[in-house]
């Protein structure tokens, strides 16, 4: 009998997701700065959470999460009942995607966007459109544009990842208004924390019906290991994705340690401070060297060399010494280096190599 097995249209589009690179062969005194983590780790709130959960490994987790959303949403000014708690916000862009789009629906997002938007597109078997940005950020007038009836979900990063690079409420605002009836807004806020004063556009979302936000904790909060994320948007919509969420997605674990984390807002103000600071200063420091990169309002800097062999070049030397950065180049930028905002040893480090390199490169 000749075998007919296959896997849902759209599937096998789907490349393999290749995760920031953490060890280099032969070397052993590595600084990983490929993933955006947080270099000062969790705060000792969740860590000791995460410790008194190890005592109930085996007991069942809560399966609508009441009081880490209601931690979540004391800390943000929110309806709890309107949160949604998550394996890292992935999943809850993997959600919108099962449950708001399907064949023959588009997913819009920009050409430098989170590789996630388009597995997940491509995942509930809708078709993925990739619309071009302006000089590495959100073209607001290119999404509204890129719309059409069969858009069911607009997804930006902002502030963006890989570019760093974000637009203000105002642009967010008009987008939101502009989108066709069908169409609900994804904000992804997966960096939110490491810009000042900024809400994510919660204020925005509470004023519309179109628009749900999604977070992590994996950056600012430290806890990239532990995979915790939420989102928030209109009551109907979030009533949807809990009917599709497993009931038993987080562990006992996650949900204590991100309890506590949420909790402890001075770890994440100092990570923020600090990243700022050294933000400046490595930005500052790389173009000395000659190397530019946009204003970054998140926890890495976009370095971009003058071609891709260079950056290619560059990237190689880095990890001959131990420095791990993170090749864009399937983000359609190969003339580029994402580089994680480190503690000072590490931009110091990363940022005296890079001398190195563009010395020898121009002797």
């Amino acid at each position: 009998m000749t075998q007919t097995i296959t896997p849902q249209p759209g599937i096998l589009e789907i490349a393999l997701y290749q995760g920031g690179q953490s060890k280099v062969e032969g070397v052993t005194d590595v600084v990983k700065l490929s993933s955006n983590e947080n270099p000062y780790g969790a705060g000792e709130a969740a860590i000791d959470a995460f410790r008194r959960a190890s005592y109930e490994l085996h007991r069942y987790p809560n399966t609508d999460h009441t009081s880490l959303r209601e931690a979540i949403a004391a800390q943000h000014g929110l309806d709890a009942a309107r949160v949604i708690c998550g394996v890292g916000s992935d999943e809850i862009i993997h959600f919108l995607c099962q449950a708001y789009a399907g064949p023959g629906d588009e997913v819009l997002f920009t050409e430098h966007g989170f590789g996630m938007y388009r597995i997940a597109a491509l995942a509930a078997g809708a078709t993925p459109v990739e619309v071009r940005e302006r000089e590495r950020v959100t073209d607001v007038d290119a999404l509204l544009a890129g719309c059409t009836e069969n858009t069911k979900l607009v997804f930006i990063a902002n502030p963006n990842n890989p570019t760093g690079t974000m637009i203000g409420g105002n642009e967010v605002a008009r987008l939101a208004d502009g989108l066709p009836a069908q169409a609900i807004l994804v904000l992804d806020g997966a960096y939110a924390e490491y810009v000042e004063g900024f809400d994510g556009g919660l204020a925005l979302l509470e004023q519309r019906e179109n628009i749900v936000m999604t977070r992590t904790f994996s950056k600012a909060y430290g806890l990239g290991g532990l995979r915790i994320g939420w989102g928030y948007g209109p009551k109907a919509i979030i009533d949807v994705l809990n009917r599709i969420r497993g009931p038993f997605n987080l562990s006992n674990a996650q949900l204590a340690a991100a309890e506590a984390a949420v909790k402890d807002q001075a770890h994440v103000n100092r990570s923020r401070t600090e990243n700022t600071r050294m933000r400046a200063w490595l930005a500052e420091a790389l173009a000395e060297h000659g190397v530019p990169s946009d204003t970054s309002c998140a926890n890495f800097i976009l370095a971009r060399f003058a071609s891709p062999e260079e950056a290619e070049a560059c990237d190689t030397f880095l990890k001959r010494r131990g420095l791990i950065v993170r090749l864009v180049a399937s983000y359609k930028l190969p003339h580029c280096l994402r580089i994680t905002v480190g503690d000072e040893s590490s931009c110091r480090r990363v940022a005296h190599a890079i001398g190195q390199f563009k010395a020898g490169a121009e002797a």
